[in-house]
């Protein structure tokens, strides 16, 4: 028996919307800060999932995305650093494709099932990219889902799969391009998405015998909401049977766009529903579910995929959003030096403190300080200490300044002293903010973020942000 045993989602705080000056659209879509990608979202729908759940008995990682940082790297091993998982476990990316996500999500299955693992973390991402101001641009949104599979499902139970392959050009990007191509659209829409997904649907049927009428939510992948209408009637489902596509409020996530519908699907599923998933892109996945036990309702949920959508801020002009993907380049740009490139030894040798975020406590005094130090500043007692992970902390802003000439991408740069409710203070820069919301006291969390990419690499670390959801 292999299924569902807990998920969460991530969608980034800020939105191009109608209030956008310059986005000419009545359209919401989700929007990553210039410090996120798809490896920082994906850490943020991971923590998420893994709420309640020792990170220790997690046996591997499967990473997916068409986004990802690196071409030749390893980003679900950055991933499972941040998420302080141990260093005996499988790690994978799966790339390249909008089915990657459900690819995943069937290794993910058929590991457990040959009992090669018992949990494995399957984490979504994408921040894809269309031309400026064109419809996939305007379909697109950036977001992240982690689902944790095992052998005692308590979310949702496997009922089956069914995939096919076929080579289709219809949506592509090469090497070297920064957006996202499309071919003809009657010819990608009916070719491709409507032959395709109609095809592999009718398979799944025979394979296990059921029929539309069996299912009670689907969550269907479309380019946009028109496509969804339309595909979701040529299936033969009815309209209270499709999950809501969220074009308008957060858009095509890429690989992670079915998964996330599926978690809204949970997020208000009752017992002994069939909940059906369908990935297209080359092809077609179709893996099916039965709900176990209600799972906590949206409301009842600190940080569900609804109020997620809730929180959020509109950007006031298109040229933010620019600025953030480098479709424009900063007037400042040439006027400063170039930074200096991260020194990979010196990263390798802090990882404990950079990407875990581990703190130390003194053995002598039970003092909490980060960095780790080997003479305690508390009690000056000498010693190692006991390694302390403070990235799950939440804590309060203790004094911050601001700096308007450091000509980074989001002006002023703000940086802050954190103190952590239980102990330990960092120092380090908040992010997600409005400036005339900080202030002293403020309540904060600490989220995994880009500093800067130089020489191809990418350097990630632990900010502040201010505290999204209320904990109580």
């Amino acid at each position: 028996m292999v299924g569902i045993s807990s998920y969460g989602t991530y969608i980034p705080k800020f939105r191009l919307g109608k209030e956008t000056l310059g986005w000419n659209s009545n359209y919401e879509r989700s929007v990553a800060n210039f410090d996120e990608d798809s490896v920082t979202m994906g850490v943020a729908a991971a923590r998420v999932c893994l709420k309640g759940h020792d990170t220790y008995d997690i046996d591997g990682l499967i990473f997916a995305t068409t986004t990802s940082p690196y071409v030749e790297k390893q980003c679900s091993a950055i991933i499972a650093t941040a998420l302080d998982l141990r260093r005996d476990i499988l790690t994978s990316d799966l790339t390249d494709g909008l089915r990657a996500g459900t690819n995943a999500l069937r290794a993910a299955m058929d590991s457990v099932t040959a009992g090669s693992a018992k949990k494995i973390l399957v984490v979504v991402s994408d921040n894809r990219q269309g031309p400026p101001r064109g419809e996939i641009e305007r379909n697109s949104g950036d977001g992240s889902v982690a689902i944790l599979i095992s052998n005692e499902p308590t979310v949702a139970q496997l009922i089956g799969t069914h995939s096919i392959s076929d080579n289709l050009i219809d949506n592509w990007r090469s090497t070297g391009d920064v957006f996202v191509r499309s071919w003809e659209d009657r010819f990608a829409t009916e070719e491709g998405l409507e032959r395709i997904t109609g095809e592999a649907l009718d398979g799944f049927w025979n394979k296990f015998s059921l029929k539309p009428e069996d299912i009670s939510k689907v969550a269907l992948s479309a380019p946009d909401a028109r496509k969804h209408t339309r595909l979701s009637q040529l299936l033969g489902f009815e309209k209270s049977q499709i999950e809501d596509h969220l074009f308008g409020e957060m858009g095509n996530t890429g690989a992670a766009f079915p998964l996330m519908l599926l978690c809204q699907s949970l997020e208000d599923s009752i017992k002994h529903q069939k909940c059906l998933l369908i990935a297209y892109g080359d092809g077609c996945d179709i893996i099916s579910f039965e709900t176990r036990a209600p799972a906590n309702t949206a409301d009842e949920q600190i940080d569900s995929l609804k109020k997620h959508l809730k929180s959020k801020n509109i950007l006031t002009n298109y040229e933010i959003f620019a600025r953030w993907r480098d479709i424009w380049q900063q007037d400042d740009a040439a006027r400063r030096p170039s930074p200096n490139s991260p020194s990979v030894t010196a990263m390798w040798r802090e990882e404990e403190k950079n990407l875990r975020f581990h703190g130390v406590q003194c053995e002598h005094c039970q003092y909490i300080q980060y960095p780790p130090q080997q003479v305690c500043v508390n009690c000056r007692s000498r010693g190692k200490g006991t390694p302390v992970p403070l990235s799950r902390r939440t804590g309060s802003v203790f004094t911050y300044s601001m700096d308007y000439i450091a000509g980074t991408t989001d002006t002023p740069l703000v940086i802050a002293v954190v103190d952590f409710d239980g102990g330990g203070r960092v120092l380090c820069m908040l992010t997600d903010r409005e400036i005339d919301e900080v202030k002293i006291g403020m309540p904060v969390e600490m989220s995994f973020r880009k500093l800067r990419v130089v020489n191809g690499i990418h350097n990630y670390y632990w900010k502040a942000i201010p505290q999204r959801f209320e904990t109580t």
